[in-house]
């Protein structure tokens, strides 16, 4: 299993609006192959990053998102965003998971 880290540092007036955008992504990712699950994280600290994390079965699974029409639409979204909701440029980053726990009863929240 993979985890993908985008980090992206948002302008905090334009925090709600990134946020929305997440709202419907459930109906873009969640039935593509080898997707496992989905986080957004909103920064506790002034001046870093979201965190959009998806775990995937594979990376061939999530370049298969990538290239996807429903990865270009729910990218497509961003341009609703005005060009400073940005505070620069996302970085990806991909680990491969060796080691993990989960306490079931909080996934069902």
């Amino acid at each position: 299993m993979i985890v993908v880290c985008n980090r992206i540092p948002v302008n905090p007036k334009h925090a709600a609006a990134f946020e929305e955008r997440f709202a419907d992504r459930a109906s873009l990712v969640d039935g593509m192959p080898g997707f496992v699950s989905f986080q957004l994280l909103r920064p506790t600290q002034e001046g870093d990053p979201y965190v959009v994390m998806t775990f995937w079965e594979s990376e061939a699974d999530f370049k298969g998102w990538t290239e996807s029409p429903s990865f270009k639409e729910g990218h497509s979204r961003s341009g609703t965003l005005p060009p400073d909701a940005f505070l620069g440029h996302p970085t990806l980053e991909i680990y491969e998971v060796i080691q993990s726990t989960t306490r079931i009863e909080h996934l069902a929240k």
